[in-house]
């Protein structure tokens, strides 16, 4: 099992999409997503995954991670399956240094939610933070994706 070390943040504006390289549509939902593991199914244009997630360490920064891609008509029966509520995104990827930031650009009840993960290959590692990046958000549960399906964006208050 690989360990997952990744930051995540607020984005400020929409100039990623001038930036990015790559763009794809991500749907996904969760079989299992309770405090300290889930299982998400994820659709990703053509190709899908199965992944396992355990709990986060280091306030959020890590965590243990499974993935394995799988047959894409195996996944469509497998949302089925799934907790209601899904998450649907547009993945925009943005080179920033020796790094790629992943941007999601929220739609359905998380409308208006645009956030970047960077992974890294160690917690004191620091990418070149991109003019786009707004406040860190790592380690706060209401941004993780299998929250966002029980609790969405547009449903928070300010």
């Amino acid at each position: 099992m690989a360990l997952e070390i990744e930051r995540k943040f607020l984005v400020l504006d929409d100039s990623y999409k001038h930036e990015a390289f790559s763009k794809s549509h991500i749907r996904q939902g969760y079989i299992c997503s309770e405090r300290g593991r889930t299982v998400r199914i994820r659709i990703r244009d053509n190709q899908a995954y199965i992944t396992i997630k355990g709990p986060s360490l280091d306030g959020g920064l890590s965590r243990y991670e499974f993935e394995q891609e799988i047959p894409l008509a195996d996944a469509e029966k497998l949302m089925t399956l799934c907790e209601s509520g899904q998450i649907d995104k547009f993945r925009w990827l943005v080179k920033s240094g020796d790094h790629t930031f992943e941007v999601d650009e929220f739609f359905g009840d998380n409308e208006g939610l645009v956030m970047a993960e960077v992974e890294l290959s160690s917690p004191d590692e620091q990418p070149i933070i991109p003019h786009f990046i707004g406040k860190e958000v790592t380690g706060d549960r209401r941004y993780y994706n299998s929250q966002l399906r029980r609790n969405p964006y547009r449903l928070w208050k300010e």
